[in-house]
């Protein structure tokens, strides 16, 4: 990973809720500057994945990008590229990407489950030597990657039952921690809010 990963609001916040000594074990541990073995595959396999951008006032947008598993190609461990298919023809988030290419792409494993976070520079071209190499692409998004870290999935609902995740906080219910929570690397700086997470 190059450069700092938190800036001062997350800073702050983790000051005011005490997360700072967990954050900075995560940055350490987890965040990298390329995509592993891992990582290929799921986003290789995935049909879908949802794409921020933000316009040149800093303004957030969030769009759906949905395909063919493979649609989304991988050509090393910082580079990925996809298809823009034809849509609507607003061209928010690539339009976006002309005038601010900072992207964050969220990618869901609902099998396992996993939830896999891509953060990086982005470029659009239609030149047509690259929209050839997919079938019904307008364009092409490249990604030059800089940051890959995965997410606690413990939020994701049950995608075939339906049935919302055991962790989500209810009336009357206390969830249980996440498994993550009881490794021995995280003794004395996680909150424990719950019983332990059964395998």
């Amino acid at each position: 990973m190059t450069g700092p990963f938190y800036h001062r609001g997350s800073r702050d916040l983790q000051a005011r809720l005490g997360t700072e000594r967990l954050a900075a074990r995560l940055a350490d541990r987890y965040v990298e500057d390329g995509l592993s073995d891992g990582d290929v595959a799921l986003v290789t396999a995935a049909d879908c994945f949802f794409l921020a951008t933000a316009d040149h006032l800093g303004r957030p947008d969030c769009s759906y990008k949905g395909g063919l598993p493979g649609f989304v190609r991988v050509r090393d461990r910082r580079t990925l590229e996809f298809p823009s298919y034809d849509g609507n023809g607003m061209f928010r988030s690539l339009g976006n990407v002309l005038v601010n290419p900072a992207v964050g792409l969220l990618f869901i494993d609902r099998g396992r489950p996993i939830k896999l976070r891509i953060n990086g520079t982005a470029a659009v071209s239609t030149d047509p030597r690259d929209t050839a190499r997919f079938d019904g692409a307008d364009a092409v998004v490249t990604v030059a990657v800089r940051e890959v870290f995965e997410n606690c999935p413990r939020y994701l609902h049950d995608p075939v039952t339906g049935e919302p995740s055991k962790h989500c906080p209810r009336p009357d219910y206390t969830p249980p921690d996440p498994a993550w929570k009881g490794k021995p690397e995280y003794d004395g700086i996680v909150r424990r809010t719950g019983v332990p997470e059964s395998p």
